[in-house]
């Protein structure tokens, strides 16, 4: 059986794959994004289901965005779940501040531990269980400092689980290859032979997947002669690029495949509004080398599984699932609000929402209080679902009354704090209603709509009437009480269109299309900053004087289109 790569659609980067019995799961990074760290479970590496996020005691509020929670280390040994990962507080100048934490589930449900403290040395951490029963910590090493590098090699130090924390000295076992920035540290024992593989040359297009192999644990290690085992770099009409940081499990029946991050890039300017996906290539092993199945370096768009014969693997039930057959089930997520549990693909920033949302207050509704501004590293009131396809539309109903222009509510398309899209409805200056089109591209506000699109004006309706017919579609003034919109976001590619409608059922389109590559890790590149994440597109409210006023929100269907 064929599986089309990306096993896991939309910013889903870094995975760390393990099987338990007959069980499969993949970790995620998620930065700033609440709860920490996604986990997928799939029986037969072809259907995945978003299965838990473990990491709900976090709190992220202040780090900047693409900081928060990196690269995740899922393992197991002897009945016990282990997660390693980062907080990354500042990672943008000369020093970084990387916090690693440790904690433990016998049940991948949980309960999880409370984190231990680790160290705070670099990132990337990982677990390693000898077969002696030892447990080893590797990070990269980050360096500071004028006579420094950067990425300073890859450290090993021993973990008590007794004594719950680190002991002996920290080891420095691998300076990396030529490729540098060395990083996103596993080792794998096999046949008498410790396996070191490390992401190199850096997470943009140039990233790599490298393996050096010794005899002892601590080294040294003996770099592979076929290195770069896994990588896009040079191989522009790959539809997987900046291949990298990889993690490898082995099946029940003996096969061997490599989980590995890489984006998709939308248009010949290389740009990757997904962000970074999971993809799997299977993997063999050849003079006691490890290398892609097919003989190459390039990751594949497909991989083969060995078919389930009792067939109880390969049905797909999970909205998550991606398979040959995709494109005659088009993934939809439609959330009515009617439970009283959230959704595990809507996601806050940086902390739990709190008071600041209801699913209580207006029974089969959502409500949002109104937090701070979308440029907030702190407490937005904001719930996203990752844009996980190039062609996607997104439509929400919401009731909401504003009572002055700090007050806000409706569709975001974002990215970060200082790049988004967001279509809301607000007051004027004068005290009247109006959707509003907000861009901010790296810290640059523009208003492409101008003044708004006047919805209410009981002291001007003539204007109302003449603001109207600019867009196409004649509305009628309520003279009070909150209003009922339809608001919608279509995107494709790197064009996305906001709509919006009274009734539910004629939609209006807001012109000018809009540029969704500056929602990309990319186009920060071209600046010469970093970004980690991917789009998301979701619903949010402020209320930037009180924080009292609410939006109500009926109900939010994002799903997967076919390309006109």
């Amino acid at each position: 059986m064929l599986v089309e790569n990306p096993v896991l659609t939309g910013f889903n980067a870094d995975p760390s794959i393990i099987r338990v019995g007959k069980d499969y799961y993949i970790a995620t990074s998620t930065f700033e994004w609440f709860p920490g760290v996604q986990i997928h479970h799939s029986g037969d590496l072809a259907h995945w289901e978003l299965l838990t996020q473990p990491l709900t005691g976090v709190d992220l509020r202040g780090i900047p965005s693409s900081g928060g929670i990196w690269a995740p280390c899922l393992s197991w040994y002897d009945g016990t779940f282990y997660l390693v990962y980062t907080i990354v507080r500042s990672y943008r100048g000369m020093y970084k501040d990387t916090h690693n934490y440790l904690v433990t589930a016998k049940d991948i449900m949980g309960p999880w531990s409370e984190p231990v403290y680790l160290q705070s040395m670099g990132f990337d951490p990982s677990l390693f269980h000898d077969e002696d029963g030892r447990k080893w910590l590797l990070s990269m090493r980050s360096g500071f400092g004028f006579c420094q590098d950067e990425f300073n090699g890859i450290v090993i130090q021993e973990y008590s689980e007794k004594e719950k924390k680190l002991v002996g000295k920290p080891q420095l076992i691998f300076r990396g290859t030529e490729l540098g920035i060395t990083e996103g540290p596993h080792i794998y024992k096999k046949d008498g032979w410790y396996y070191l593989m490390t992401a190199e040359g850096g997470t943009e297009f140039t990233h790599a997947v490298t393996l050096a192999r010794s005899r002892s644990l601590t080294g040294p290690y003996e770099t592979a002669p076929h290195n770069p085992i896994l990588t896009s770099w040079e191989k522009p009409l790959l539809k997987l690029q900046k291949a990298g940081h990889a993690s490898l499990v082995e099946t029940p029946e003996g096969r061997w495949y490599l989980a590995h991050l890489a984006s998709r890039p939308v248009s010949v300017q290389q740009m990757c509004i997904l962000g970074r996906e999971t993809s799997l290539q299977e993997v063999i092993w050849e003079d006691d080398w490890l290398k892609l199945s097919d003989g190459s370096n390039s990751p594949s768009d497909y991989f083969e599984i060995t078919d389930d014969p009792a067939g109880e693997n390969t049905d797909c039930e999970f909205p998550d699932c991606n398979n040959q057959e995709k494109s005659k089930n088009l993934y939809r997520l439609y959330e009515d609000f009617e439970h009283d549990v959230w959704n595990l693909h809507l996601q806050s920033l940086r902390c739990p929402l709190g008071k600041r949302a209801s699913l209580k207050e207006h029974p089969g509704w959502l409500r949002l209080y109104g937090g701070e501004s979308p440029e907030s590293c702190f407490e937005q009131s904001l719930l996203a679902h990752r844009q996980k396809h190039f062609y996607s539309e997104t439509t929400v109903k919401m009731i909401f009354q504003p009572s002055s222009y700090g007050e806000m509510a409706g569709l975001i398309y974002y990215y970060d704090d200082l790049s988004y899209y967001y279509f809301y409805l607000t007051k004027n200056e004068k005290e009247q209603d109006v959707l509003q089109l907000l861009s901010c591209v790296m810290g640059r506000h523009t208003w492409p709509l101008g003044h708004g699109i006047l919805l209410r004006s009981p002291e001007d309706s003539e204007t109302a009437e003449n603001r109207n017919a600019e867009v196409g579609m004649k509305m009628s003034c309520e003279s009070e009480g909150s209003l009922t919109l339809w608001l919608r976001l279509k995107t494709e590619k790197e064009l996305a269109h906001f709509y919006y409608s009274l009734n539910g059922e004629e939609f209006q389109r807001i012109e000018p299309a809009l540029d969704a590559i500056v929602l990309s890790d990319d186009y920060y590149y071209k600046f010469d900053q970093y970004r980690f994440t991917g789009a998301f597109i979701g619903i949010c409210c402020q209320d930037l004087a009180l924080h009292k006023a609410y939006a109500d929100f009926d109900f939010f269907d994002y799903r997967e289109i076919e390309p006109e």
